[in-house]
């Protein structure tokens, strides 16, 4: 009889795992922590958050918040216990990180059609892909002998980017009498904390951070940076101002010290649910940690600041999967071969995660040689988990580069049907606020009806 594995159990592998299972299906879930580490992993958990606490956005008129509930509405795994495991982050869905894996990892692991194997798979040449069915969910970090074997074995392009991680500090050694609770725009009830600058302290940050020494990557004109997430001191060589409308934007507000918008702010966001450690929010760095202990206790209320982790940058690679994948992330010419997560070309946790749901349900329709009439709702390019699958499959294999979920991956709105929509649903909203509902609730339509969606953009109105 045909087997199923999943190689890799971070944020993709979890899901599709977990997927496969509940259809009925076993699966063996190959993980080769806590035998092996990447770069970046210190938990021999399941779905460990390595960059950030948070899912970002979890608003449907954003498109990684709509992909969510998208994601909310097909049940899965990681996103039910990011909701369990939530931490305060205003319009954002952060979790603690530590409980977060725990919880997903024991759910995997009392889940009776899936087998933990605790190895590293170092070529596909393991399995047999003539009757066994498998998912590659091995993460942006593969292992060098693996990635190795996937590009001698499909001819792939050698494909990356670098990322950053950003830095954890102790709460009780924030300064509490400097900082100040407020969450941007009054999005929630004072949920981040905030490190106001002057205009003085300001400029005596940006001069040590520009100068700060970094750690070396291979060859700084090499270095390929993905653009969502660029180091700090990368930011702040493009102009003096450039954090100002960035990471240190002020905007939204207001510090009640003194009344008003401060000249820059730093927010800390909470880390775990006990609120014993918050990380520095968009302080994705490759300063040497000597560096980022001098220039970041520059920062209002962090003079005192213990790190308890300090960030680092490591390489994430990637297939150029429009040369190789179908629609549902199948290989295009090895029919029970799929692949999940950020390997891909998917840039984001949520996002791994719906690359791991939709190759779960290719891989099941497949596995119980089901030929779906329709096209499949979590393939519909009007929602976001279908826009994702069809960037990765479709897009220009020349350039191809990572993607975040955003609604330039779904169809376009005329202005008929921009105006159809919004009679039919009574929206009160104009302009791109407008263009961002009409996006979410016709993608929503597709699964449910979406009255009380509508009476809750109309009451924020």
């Amino acid at each position: 009889m045909s087997k199923v594995y999943v190689i890799g159990a971070g944020l993709a592998g979890s899901e599709a795992a977990f997927q496969i299972a509940e259809a009925g299906i076993r699966v063996n879930l190959i993980e080769m922590k806590p035998q092996t580490f990447s770069a970046a992993h210190q938990s021999a958990d399941f779905a460990e958050l390595v960059c950030s606490n948070s899912l970002r956005s979890n608003q449907i008129e954003n498109a990684v918040g709509l992909l969510k509930e998208e994601l909310r509405l097909n049940n899965s795994l990681i996103i039910e216990v990011a909701d369990i495991t939530r931490v305060p982050a205003g319009g954002a869905l952060a979790v603690d990180r530590n409980n977060f894996s725990r919880l997903i990892t024991e759910k995997i692991r009392k889940h009776p059609l899936i087998t933990i194997e605790r190895r590293e798979v170092k070529a596909l040449s393991e399995f047999d892909l003539d009757k066994d069915f498998v998912i590659v969910a091995s993460g942006p970090l593969t292992s060098s002998s693996l990635f190795n074997d996937l590009k001698k074995m499909l001819g792939a392009d050698d494909l990356y980017f670098f990322d950053a991680i950003a830095p954890i500090v102790d709460a009780e050694s924030i300064d509490r009498k400097k900082v100040f609770a407020a969450s941007r725009y009054d999005k929630g009830e004072g949920e981040y904390l905030n490190c106001p600058f002057t205009e003085e302290e300001y400029e005596s940050f940006y001069a040590e951070l520009i100068k700060a020494k970094t750690t070396k990557v291979e060859a700084f004109d090499d270095i390929k940076l993905f653009q969502g997430c660029l180091p700090i001191e990368s930011i702040a060589k493009q102009g003096k101002e450039t954090l100002l409308y960035g990471p240190l934007k002020p905007v939204g507000l207001i510090d009640p010290k003194i009344g008003r918008q401060p000249y820059a702010v730093v927010q800390l966001r909470q880390d775990n649910q006990a609120g014993s450690l918050f990380n520095l929010v968009g302080f994705q760095t490759r300063l040497t940690f000597p560096e980022q202990k001098r220039v970041f206790s520059l920062i209002p209320g962090l003079e005192a600041a213990v790190f308890e982790r300090f960030g680092v940058m490591h390489r994430n690679s990637f297939l150029n999967s429009p040369k190789h994948l179908n629609l549902g992330y199948q290989h295009n010419r090895l029919s029970n071969l799929y692949f999940a997560g950020q390997i891909t070309g998917v840039e984001g946790y949520v996002e791994s995660v719906g690359s791991g749901f939709v190759a779960a349900k290719s891989l099941i329709n497949n596995y119980l040689n089901i030929k779906p009439e329709e096209l499949p709702l979590y393939l519909h390019p009007e929602t976001i988990l279908g826009g994702l699958a069809h960037y990765v499959s479709l897009a220009e294999t020349k350039n191809f580069q990572p993607m975040n979920a955003n609604f330039g991956l779904v169809p376009g709105l005329d202005r008929s049907e921009l105006k159809q929509i919004k009679n039919k649903y009574s929206l009160k909203a104009k302009g791109r606020r407008l263009r961002r509902q009409v996006y979410a609730l016709r993608a929503l339509s597709h699964y449910k009806d979406v009255k009380e969606e509508t009476q809750n953009l109309n009451a924020q109105e």
